[in-house]
């Protein structure tokens, strides 16, 4: 017997109580196995792959890209019996126990229409009735942090909202003048003709004056996407008066295409980088801040890197002065335990770790993370190599777990290949230091009272004063710049 079952959204693992719906995997129609990847999700901190708990054909996807909702929410409904029905044995169970909860489903929430009013920041953690089964690995936890509830705008259907052709992209009555039907198409209820597209599509068609009535959409049940709009907009004649002129240089190039743009534009603040702003406030108004810097000749580092290419043990890797760096840092807090701590308000105590998970900044198109190596401290030099490209690659793609960014104690951001000598970083919080690696550059330098042309950089140290003063800073500071000047000294001081 066929059974409609819907997988809600769990709790990773964060004691988070929202994520947004990043990419869906599969579509209405799709057969489904256990533990296949459907959607990823966004959390505060990471983008997370959710695998399927059920086998079967995917019913509906009820909460579209792009929208945030509770955990506990049903995000899609896989009708589980199709198996049975075509004479193969039927798998549909769950990962972990009962993935349903009690009780009556709920409404789900669609995404403000346009020009709508956005809730204020409140909410709480999930109530403990609505634990439910997770990911293998994860546990469901009740943290303290509050997310922006989502609520209700209207009886839209949460996988589509309705335009109205006849109001083109102003998301006029359109959004509620429809009726969806179980396979997600929609049907005006008198009127003009209503058109499928979603708020932010709806958006970008104003802007590039785009109209949705005359458009085919090739998105699920025809609705509208940014890919037809924008193909739309790149017709002859779209989007711009026949007369106007072809660019006939770069800057009429540029002011044209800004003229093509709105005057303002509004990004919501959530997921890594809303994690990120907060996270960053709390340390700088937390942790009384201190900088250092200090200038070196690296040249003996950019010869040693490149030896450390030639050898087999590197072979296959992306070995950078980075590498040596991090070495240089790791020595560090091992003579200056100290640097790798934290502070404990609640104890009133500083808690010394003599194991080293190193953090490393990195840049992704979603905001700042800083994944760190795991007892990075025990590792060899190939060893380190590896789990630094690994771990730099993993965070670019989106892929960093909540696991590889939990638990850091020491962080090294490289802003030099921004082309920035040097910076001012905020220290990761939980943690008492942060090291910046400026820009590797020829720069004159005096050696043995000669003016030569050296490799330079700038390394700034920002440190907690409330556990280092002045003396340690310098000394941490001071040994990573004598080891980074002769590489020698690493072997000699580990």
């Amino acid at each position: 017997m066929s059974e409609l079952r819907q997988f809600k959204l769990p709790d990773v693992g964060e004691g988070l109580t929202e994520a947004e719906i990043v990419k869906w995997h599969v579509q209405p129609g799709d057969k489904v196995s256990i533990n296949q990847i459907i959607v990823e999700i966004e959390t505060a901190k990471a983008v997370v792959e959710l695998p399927s708990p059920y086998e079967g054909v995917v019913d509906k996807l009820l909460v579209p890209e792009g929208v945030a909702v509770e955990v506990g929410t049903p995000i899609i409904s896989v009708q589980s019996g199709e198996a049975e029905q075509a004479g193969e044995p039927s798998a549909a169970t769950a990962v972990l126990g009962p993935a349903e909860v009690n009780g009556p489903i709920g409404e789900i929430s669609a995404p403000p229409a346009e020009g709508a009013v956005e809730p204020g920041i409140h909410g709480s953690p999930a109530p403990k009735q609505e634990r439910q089964a997770v990911l293998v690995g994860y546990g469901v936890k009740l943290g303290a942090t509050k997310r922006r509830t989502r609520k209700p705008t209207g009886p839209a259907p949460a996988n589509t909202v309705l335009a109205s052709a006849g109001a083109g992209a102003t998301g006029g009555g359109g959004a509620t003048g429809g009726d969806a039907t179980a396979g997600g198409t929609a049907k005006a209820i008198g009127g003009p003709t209503a058109v499928l597209a979603k708020p932010p599509v709806r958006k970008l068609a104003k802007e590039l004056g785009v109209d949705l009535a005359g458009l085919t959409g090739s998105g699920p049940a025809g609705s509208i996407t940014r890919d037809d709009i924008q193909a739309a907009a790149g017709a002859p004649g779209a989007g711009a008066p026949a007369e106007a002129a072809e660019p006939t240089g770069p800057g009429q190039a540029t002011a044209i295409r800004l003229a093509s743009l709105p005057r303002e534009e509004r990004i919501p603040i959530r997921g890594v980088r809303k994690h990120t702003a907060a996270a960053m406030t709390s340390s700088a108004f937390t942790a009384p801040h201190v900088t250092e810097f200090l200038q070196i000749d690296i040249g003996e580092t950019m010869a040693a890197t490149a030896r450390l290419k030639s050898l087999p043990e590197f072979e296959g890797m992306r070995v950078s002065p980075l590498v040596l760096v991090a070495k240089s840092l790791l020595v560090a807090a091992g003579r200056h335990p100290m640097v790798n701590s934290s502070w404990d308000e609640a104890a009133q105590e500083i808690v010394v770790k003599h194991y080293v998970n190193l953090g490393v900044a990195a840049a992704t198109d979603r905001g700042l993370l800083v994944p760190n190596v795991k007892d990075a401290h025990a590792l060899s030099l190939p060893g380190l190599a590896r789990a630094i490209g690994d771990l730099a690659e993993t965070a670019r793609a989106g892929k960093s777990t909540p696991a590889d960014l939990r638990g850091g104690t020491i962080t090294i951001t490289n802003v030099g290949v921004f082309g920035v000598d040097t910076g001012t970083p905020i220290i990761t919080p939980g943690e008492a230091a942060i090291l910046a690696i400026g820009q590797i550059k020829d720069a004159p330098w005096v050696v043995d009272g000669q003016l030569a042309v050296r490799k330079v950089c700038t390394l700034a140290l920002s440190f907690d004063h409330r556990i280092i003063d002045g003396e340690l800073g310098s000394a941490v500071l001071r040994d990573v710049g004598a080891m980074l000047a002769d590489p020698l000294r690493m072997l000699a001081w580990s």
